[in-house]
């Protein structure tokens, strides 16, 4: 059983070898495809019928390793037996990735709330809190409520409180339509036996109900029937609307019950082990207060009355055909050194982020984690907001309002490891073993401290195929960016030398059940949301990132090209200017051609700060060419698009607790310096708005020269010009155009509003080409390049030779 896949046309890289291709097709050639027998699996016949091969994006490139080939078999077996035990077990599509609808605390419409929440290790399980005086034994899962299953499920009803001097309902089955402030049921206009009455004299015919009036004479093995007869009761629908007019709305509810937990309640799970009973909070839990203070870590019970629930205002935007993308970390996103919130955030933060000519915002430290200091990596509650910035409402109010100004909003998801801690994270959850990790050495980062996931357990898959679809069902998230995907896909964790060849990425260090885990996600994203983005960070470049899943890729739409920011830092840190290798740095940002088309990339992060090593005229090479040279998706972190001096540094031991790095210098914008950077930055965004530049083909790049440090490509209808020389400047150089006319400077990094010298003129702005051979272009361009400056051309006047 298959998912239904929209088939994207990607590229990878990998190296060729012409004998082994012969080799590769020899052996393929000798492989004869099964014979469909009834009862039989879907055959390879089947499969390539709809598209699939599990090696076809090796096909395509003329990718020859016979060792991978099989690895991706292989691999294409296991995903199919695997997504039939899935579907053994929960029948539905719907049901592996709406888990948080059954899982967690939820209010039942029969004045109840039901939790469930899977331990297999724990022998008694009950719910504490402030609305029991914490107690182990009031609210825990009882004979006939179904306790504890097979799987390792526990399963806790907690009924709401009657009121005073009220009645209980007469149906013990009364539903109530807690949302809604009225119903049907409200009206007051029957009561439940006249709507009984009614449903059995429409649904009965005559003499029909003699069974239910004379229940002794009733024989179910001599039942008498005709044709005639079951043809009436087979037409006839269930009387469902009868069942609905019985149930009551939320003010009838409110009149008779008291929440079983109220609004803003703080609780956590408790469990009897072997090793002693323990508290924990919730794995499921959707808002949680960390440990502060020395306080026990709680989850809250958020469920504000209807009235007061945030309510949604805006449509997703449409999806871009480029992407320019604003990272943003909500705690420092102030000016003042303190923990910023979600309010301030959508308050300061988006109107900038728009006027800055970004299309999308990407949040990170967004999902719960315990320590501030570990950025928002380490996390402890997957299914949570973190609540040191706000309210889940107050979360859907920021994306709600970045819709609305016609932002996207990307979320860094870490899925690769957790935290590890046992308090308020997954760790030892039980009590008695690692449910949702790995035991022993292979269930611990070996460099980080962190918990490693059991992928191939079917309820840890859940849980995390579950979380994705939650962020975009509950916040109406638009993608993800897959933080760090060589930790999971490799057992290494992602720390040893890669050489390039493909055995290193099917060799004995590969965990296969990371891949399959990133192939369901992908699919399951892309068949519930087929607008959804997927962004992969994987410092390994495995093939395949970006091809389709039924082609053998993992079916990402993204991957970020982590070479570049570090060929940055690299070279001002390490190398003079004037031995900069041009062609180390067009290298480094096109990545292979073949894959560059989904790339994104970006020249500095939260981590980097190019602005305070280097001087302004450098800064906006960098940006330019990074920008303009990659594929069709840019990253900025936010202050960097104004040249932000000072790097990023949480608050921890090691710097007192300070937050003095931990905030954005926002009153720099009145600096003419970073003003002047700023308004260079937002005219670099509006270039690709104006003329679709990203969302163009690749460039051509026709001058790469590292003795006169001068780089030059053509990108649909504009030149790009660079010299990046810290002294020499150029009056007269000659670079290469295919189109003979005039060119237009639309962009120059040199003019005076971007804090430049402005040393080309305004009668220098318009160029005409010369009917001569350049590059191996027909004709060429003579354009003034001073000392580290950029220029963008346009073709504005083409001339007929």
């Amino acid at each position: 059983m298959n998912f239904p896949n929209k088939v994207r046309t990607t590229k990878c890289t990998a190296s060729t070898n012409q004998q082994q291709q012969q080799d590769l097709n020899s052996n393929d050639g000798k492989k004869k495809k099964k014979k469909k027998k009834k009862g039989d699996d879907e055959t390879e016949e089947d499969e390539e019928k709809k598209g699939i091969n599990p090696v076809g994006f090796l096909t395509r490139h003329g990718i020859s390793h016979k060792q991978f080939a099989f690895f991706l078999r292989e691999r294409h077996k296991s995903l199919k037996d695997l997504k039939d035990e899935l579907f053994k077990r929960n029948l539905m599509l719907k049901d592996i990735a709406y888990g948080f609808e059954l899982m967690g605390l939820h209010r039942h419409p029969e004045h109840r709330m039901d939790f469930m929440e899977w331990a297999p290790g724990a022998r008694y399980c009950s719910l504490i809190g402030d609305f029991n005086g914490w107690s182990p034994t009031d609210n825990s899962a009882r004979e006939g409520h179904f306790g504890h299953d097979d799987y390792g499920y526990w399963f806790i009803i907690l009924e709401d409180k009657l009121k005073d001097g009220v009645q209980p309902d007469q149906l013990y089955f009364q539903q109530y339509n807690y949302v809604d402030d009225y119903d049907k049921g409200d009206s007051g206009d029957a009561s439940i036996e006249e709507i009984f009455k009614k449903a059995n004299d429409d649904y009965w015919e005559p003499g029909e109900d003699t069974f239910v009036n004379r229940r002794k004479e009733y024989d179910i093995y001599n039942i008498k029937s005709d044709p005639v007869w079951l043809e009436k009761i087979r037409a006839k629908k269930p009387p469902l609307p009868y069942w609905f007019e019985t149930r009551k709305g939320r003010q009838a509810w409110l009149e008779k019950y008291a929440p079983a937990i109220p609004h803003g309640s703080k609780y956590r799970v408790y469990f009897n082990t072997p090793s002693g009973p323990l508290e924990r909070v919730p794995a499921w839990a959707t808002y949680v207060q960390p440990d502060t203070n020395g306080n026990e870590a709680s989850a809250i019970h958020w469920e504000p009355p209807p009235e007061h629930a945030y309510k949604w205002k805006n449509k997703h935007p449409k999806v871009p055909k480029s992407l320019r993308i604003y990272e943003c970390h909500v705690g420092i996103s102030g000016s003042e050194p303190k923990i910023s919130s979600f309010t301030d955030f959508t308050e300061k933060v988006l109107p900038h982020v728009k006027g800055a000519g970004y299309n999308a915002i990407q949040l990170i430290g967004v999902v719960e984690h315990k320590d501030y200091f570990t950025v928002g990596y380490r996390v402890t509650n997957l299914y949570a907001v973190s609540s040191r910035y706000g309210t889940p409402d107050d979360f859907k109010r920021l994306v709600d309002e970045a819709h609305g100004l016609g932002l996207l909003v990307f979320l860094d998801i870490v899925h690769s490891y957790s935290a590890a801690d046992e308090m308020v994270g997954l760790s030892l959850f039980d009590g008695s073993n690692d449910c949702y990790f790995h035991t022993g050495k292979r269930g611990h980062h070996k460099y980080w401290g962190t918990r490693m996931f059991k992928y191939g357990d079917h309820e840890v898959l859940q849980y995390l195929l579950s979380n994705l679809n939650w962020w975009v069902e509950e916040y109406q998230i638009d993608g993800f960016q897959f933080h760090s995907l060589s930790s999971m896909m490799y057992t290494h964790n992602g720390f040893a030398s890669f050489t390039g060849n493909l055995d290193d990425y099917c060799n004995q260090y590969v965990d296969k059940d990371a891949f399959l885990y990133l192939v369901l996600a992908n699919e399951l994203l892309h068949t519930l949301h087929p607008d959804i983005i997927t962004i992969a960070e994987d410092a390994t470049f495995y093939p395949g990132l970006c091809e389709p899943t039924s082609q053998g890729g993992l079916g990402f739409d993204y991957y970020v090209n982590l070479s570049a920011p570090e060929m940055w830092t690299s070279f001002i840190k390490n190398i003079p200017d004037h031995e900069w290798s041009m062609s180390k740095i067009v290298s480094a940002l096109m990545g292979n051609r073949q894959y560059a088309d989904k790339m994104l990339i970006y020249a500095e992060n939260h981590n980097q700060c190019i602005s305070g090593g280097e001087g302004c005229s450098l800064h906006k090479m960098i940006r330019m060419i990074t920008f303009t040279i990659g594929g069709r998706a840019y990253l900025n972190f936010m202050g960097n698009e104004f040249g932000h001096p000072k790097r990023v540094e949480f608050p921890m031991p090691s710097n007192n607790n300070s937050y003095s790095l931990a905030h954005r210098c926002w009153y720099l914008l009145s600096n003419e310096v970073h003003h002047n950077l700023f308004s260079f930055d937002k005219d670099l965004m509006n270039l690709d708005e104006n003329n679709r530049l990203l969302s163009r083909g690749l460039p051509h790049i026709h001058h790469v020269n590292d003795t006169t440090m001068v780089i030059s490509y053509i990108r649909g209808p504009l030149l790009f010009v660079f010299n990046f020389h810290p002294t020499e400047a150029y009056e007269r150089y000659s670079v290469g155009v295919e189109e003979a006319g005039e060119y237009q400077i639309i962009l120059n990094t040199d003019e005076k509003k971007y804090g430049g010298r402005g040393l080309v003129d305004a009668q220098q702005h318009l160029q005409r080409t010369v009917s001569r051979k350049a590059d191996g272009l027909q004709n060429c361009l003579e354009v003034p390049l001073p000392s580290r400056t950029a220029q963008v051309y346009k073709l504005t006047r083409i001339l007929r030779i």
